[in-house]
């Protein structure tokens, strides 16, 4: 048996966020406002049915996993595969830093061009096909019910084009649907 239907999450504000910085692989921790919304998630998804809760192993994603995993008494599932894009140079550097520096590949990557390495990093195609390798694989080995992912704006969007969650934001999605592309 397989998952079905996911509970996607974009983890909270991180102090990178809220200073306007690009954070690719780069691990800083949640804002106060980011620690606030982890626990009005955990407290809003209580009593949602989630069979497992499988989180991004960087600190922002799992110090927003941790508060609801304990509301929902389940374990926390870390997984490196559901990491935001790795944007190489560019982890910690805010737009106008980056546009300085590498304004063409900058021009490339915001045009939407799958190939253009974030900061000589991952490409947009690398990340589509790693998360959604990743969605295939845990939603064959979920136990059935409902899989929740605590991730990263980048890789939403890369399962979800078009898609757009605010920090600590959530939606629930057929998984068959997103593996479709639908």
């Amino acid at each position: 048996m397989s998952a079905d239907e996911l509970l996607l999450i974009r983890h909270a504000e991180s102090v990178w966020n809220a200073e306007g910085r690009w954070q690719g692989h780069e691990d800083p921790p949640l804002s106060a406002r980011g620690r606030d919304q982890a626990a009005a998630l955990a407290a809003a998804l209580a009593s949602a049915e989630v069979a497992r809760l499988v989180t991004s192993d960087l600190l922002r994603a799992r110090s927003t996993a941790e508060p609801l995993a304990r509301a929902l008494g389940l374990d926390v599932i870390c997984d490196p595969r559901l990491r935001e894009l790795d944007v190489g140079r560019w982890g910690g550097r805010t737009r106008q830093e980056i546009a300085a520096r590498d304004a063409d590949l900058l021009a490339r990557f915001d045009a939407g061009d799958p190939d253009a390495r974030a900061g000589g990093g991952e490409s947009l195609a690398l990340l589509r096909a790693r998360s959604l390798a990743a969605l295939r694989e845990l939603c064959a080995a979920a136990p059935g019910g409902r899989l929740a992912l605590v991730t990263h704006l980048g890789w939403l969007r890369a399962v979800w084009p078009g898609a757009d969650f605010a920090h600590a934001e959530w939606r629930i999605a057929r998984s068959e649907a997103l593996l479709r592309g639908d």
